[in-house]
């Protein structure tokens, strides 16, 4: 179970508007090994972290060219795709297509378009904070029928955790929180808040920043 939200606007009117404003949860086994986000490629040229799981070492959740191409996923259960091309807008993301009404994805994005929305008047590190703040909202969204479809047996035992924005199961969870902002500029900031040891009081905090190369 992830979570992205997100705003595209590739020509922003305002030079202090933002070109993309993302907000992703990494939801995983505490246990599975990776790598913190850093610089990996032939040139150094993608930033990311890594998988590390026996036979699957190298693969990513959520990175960024250099060059601006950024690439995400969320696990997917149903087996249909919607080919449909989406432009400028803001939007969500959890484990069904993108902008599925899932409860917790409508009230996740309300709070992340309350944060964007504040973005062009917020001091750099104010709004990535607020990010974080909506990323780590614990508040399950319940009743909620379209988890419970989706899921099935598999989510019933623990559908009052996977209805939060911030998952907490035993073993199990929100273990990366992800910040990308790209500036009228082509500015960018990542910044990474990761748990680590599987403790939950230890969290580790990595920011990056790069211009895109044209």
């Amino acid at each position: 179970m992830c979570i992205i939200f997100f705003k595209f606007d590739p020509r922003p009117v305002s030079k202090n508007a933002y070109r993309l404003i993302l907000a992703a949860n990494r939801d995983e086994f505490y246990s599975r090994p990776s790598k913190l986000a850093d610089f990996w490629g032939n040139n150094n040229e993608i930033l990311s972290g890594l998988d590390m799981e026996e036979g699957k070492e190298g693969g990513t959740w959520l990175g960024i060219s250099t060059r601006g191409k950024l690439a995400a996923l969320t696990n997917y259960l149903q087996p249909q795709l919607d080919w449909q091309a989406r432009g400028r807008g803001t939007y969500g993301l959890s484990n069904a297509l993108l902008e599925t009404p899932w409860r917790k994805l409508c009230f996740g994005k309300q709070l992340f378009l309350e944060a964007v929305e504040r973005s062009q008047a917020l001091p750099k590190d104010v709004l990535i904070a607020s990010l974080l703040d909506v990323l780590n909202n614990e508040e399950a969204q319940l009743p909620d029928p379209a988890i419970e479809d989706q899921g099935g047996e598999y989510v019933q035992p623990m559908l009052s955790k996977y209805a939060a924005v911030c998952v907490r199961c035993p073993g199990y969870g929100t273990r990366t929180n992800t910040i990308i902002l790209v500036d009228a500029d082509g500015h960018v900031t990542f910044t990474e808040r990761s748990m680590m040891d599987k403790d939950l009081s230890h969290w580790e905090t990595r920011t990056y920043e790069f211009t895109l190369q044209s």
